[in-house]
């Protein structure tokens, strides 16, 4: 619980993540659907932001590893 009153209080401050980051989520799950998942991401990110949907549902390390380690290996 002290999670979200820390991000509220950061996020009511104007903090933003200060480095890049990489952001993934299922093809198959919800999230694609429901969100725009970079755009959201980019409102509370102040370096670049990229990322993309993985051919998986909701574990994406387990459903898609070598998907998962280019994303990585391409960010890192």
């Amino acid at each position: 619980m002290i999670d979200l009153v820390h991000d509220r209080e950061s996020r009511a401050a104007g903090h933003k993540i200060a480095c890049p980051l990489l952001t993934l989520w299922g093809a198959r799950g919800k999230i694609g659907a429901w969100y725009d998942a970079p755009a959201i991401w980019r409102d509370s990110c102040a370096d670049a932001v990229t990322g993309g949907p993985v051919d998986a549902g909701h574990y994406l390390p387990e459903e898609a590893p070598a998907e998962v380690l280019a994303w990585f290996e391409r960010f890192f």
